[in-house]
């Protein structure tokens, strides 16, 4: 075990020295979630367009109920496993271009996690009817990349979370088509 910790810091060190100072002002800005308002806001709207107003309301509510459930449950592990994020482990915090500092833990990224959760839901949610939104996936993808560029998470906190994400996005689904059918059939 102690091997693969050692190889997931000679991999973030590698990929984290690749970035370039002229491009880190485009990796902050993808970190960022509020980056991404635009695409939310066409999420929504494709949403509301594809059901209408009451189920489109309630595939928001769920959508609003992931993203919570998404992040409670990645702050619940990180404190369970209390890792050291990159840009405070001593290790090789020196080695690393860090341009934020966050003090929380770095098991397993929620950016990744959710992104990839919401993601993974949203593609089930319209694949039907929009053959593109397959395309979604390249959100999280980049989010989560933006954590590695930054040197605050590890690759296995990225690869744990997509994991996690794309296991709970299909999930959840189904327990929406469960309750929608419930409630809308």
């Amino acid at each position: 075990m102690l091997d693969i910790i050692q190889q997931d810091k000679i991999l973030l060190t590698y990929l984290n020295n690749l970035g370039s100072e002229k491009w880190d002002f485009l990796w902050l800005s993808i970190t960022n979630q509020l980056s991404w308002s635009p695409l939310f806001v066409l999420i929504i709207y494709l949403v509301f367009k594809t059901f209408g107003w009451k189920r489109g309301g309630f595939a928001l509510l769920f959508m609003i109920l992931l993203v919570a459930f998404s992040d409670q449950f990645t702050n619940l592990i990180k404190n369970s496993f209390e890792r050291l994020r990159p840009n405070n482990d001593p290790e090789i915090k020196y080695l690393l271009r860090t341009l934020i500092s966050p003090q929380s833990y770095s098991f397993m990224s929620g950016h990744a996690t959710t992104s990839t959760f919401f993601s993974v839901f949203v593609i089930l949610l319209l694949r039907e009817q929009y053959k593109y939104v397959y395309a979604l996936l390249i959100f999280p993808l980049i989010f989560a990349y933006s954590r590695l560029y930054l040197g605050i998470h590890f690759p296995i906190d990225i690869f744990v979370g997509i994991l996690i994400g794309i296991i709970f996005g299909n999930l959840y689904f189904l327990l929406f088509k469960k309750i929608e059918r419930r409630f809308f059939l």
